[in-house]
């Protein structure tokens, strides 16, 4: 269990705060639950979720961590994404996001930009949803590399360049 005021990676919100743990009664059985009361740290709105809900959550990645994974950055392989069917194309985008691994995370965006860059010498354009994707990918790990490394979130890739060019 979890205390008030640690930072979890929560489902597919990304990182956020447990604000505190509430004990509400449950419709229609008059008992009393334990919840959480989370708020996303990237966004606005405040979730109340079962102790016991089974929703994926996890502690952030602590500074270590997230400067080993900025080292193994250059050897985690990308895949050239070459599936044409949307439905399969988004469910293996979405299958590495589930995980809520930070490699699996790494793993999708120097995917998709290594397609982008096969896209762009052929005079086309990203497809929508390699769009979509790689543009949550990036929000899920910039947001929990910005908290594990204390820099704002703005600042994440310009830290990764830095660490990789040295």
């Amino acid at each position: 269990m979890y205390e008030a005021g640690e930072l979890v990676v929560y489902s597919n919100s990304g990182v956020c705060k447990i604000e505190e743990i509430t004990h509400q009664k449950v419709p229609g059985t008059g008992e009393k639950k334990a919840y959480y009361k989370i708020s996303p740290l990237y966004s606005t709105e405040t979730i109340f979720t079962p102790v016991d809900s089974g929703v994926f959550m996890r502690p952030v990645i602590s500074k270590q961590e997230a400067t080993r994974l900025i080292a193994q950055m250059p050897a985690i392989q990308e895949n050239a994404c070459e599936e044409r069917n949307n439905n399969l194309l988004s469910e293996q985008y979405q299958s590495l996001i589930k995980s809520h691994s930070c490699t699996d995370l790494v793993h999708l965006i120097k995917s998709i930009y290594s397609k982008s860059q096969l896209v762009l010498k052929q005079g086309k354009k990203m497809g929508q949803i390699d769009q979509r994707f790689m543009k949550r990918a990036e929000e899920l790990l910039y947001g929990e590399l910005a908290v594990a490394l204390e820099i704002p979130r703005q600042d994440v890739l310009q830290y990764i360049n830095d660490s990789l060019s040295v």
